[in-house]
């Protein structure tokens, strides 16, 4: 494929995730602070993200299986969780912790189970389509173009 159409193809592609609310402006401001210094400051701290998520998720998963669940742990874990998802641009992660924390609030052990799948499979959507822009950027790169820069007027 062509340099000038894969560009076009991220730049659609970004937009959608924008559109779906998978991200917010957030994940903007992140790409700016990436310069030729650091190319790979963007993938770096999404790897990051992904790896701490990965435990959380875990370590939700390990503390809801107890027979008496440890809600200030549980809700500890989602508050990690909201914070770093919220620090990258991951909107509906964010938004799922959010009603995760009010579950564990009020000690709802249902509503707190509901709330783990829900967090996760917004967890594995936006990881998915993070790690398919980041292979399109690579090809860009590859093909000895340069990653254009979106803005947020669509």
């Amino acid at each position: 494929m062509e340099v000038v159409q894969i560009q076009r193809t991220l730049m659609d592609y970004t937009k959608s995730l924008f559109m779906e609310g998978l991200l917010d402006s957030q994940f903007l401001q992140l790409q700016q602070l990436q310069d030729e210094s650091n190319p790979d400051f963007v993938v770096e701290v999404v790897s990051l993200f992904f790896d701490d998520s990965e435990k959380l998720l875990n370590e939700l998963t390990i503390a809801l299986d107890q027979p008496s669940v440890d809600f200030k742990k549980v809700d500890s874990y989602v508050h990690q969780l909201k914070g770093s998802s919220s620090s990258i641009g991951a909107q509906r992660v964010k938004n799922a912790c959010v009603a995760f924390r009010n579950f564990c609030q009020v000690q709802n052990i249902e509503g707190c189970l509901t709330c783990l799948q829900q967090v996760k499979q917004e967890y594995y959507l936006v990881k998915n389509k993070l790690e398919t822009l980041f292979r399109l950027e690579q090809q860009i790169v590859t093909s000895g173009g340069s990653i254009p820069m979106i803005e947020m007027g669509f």
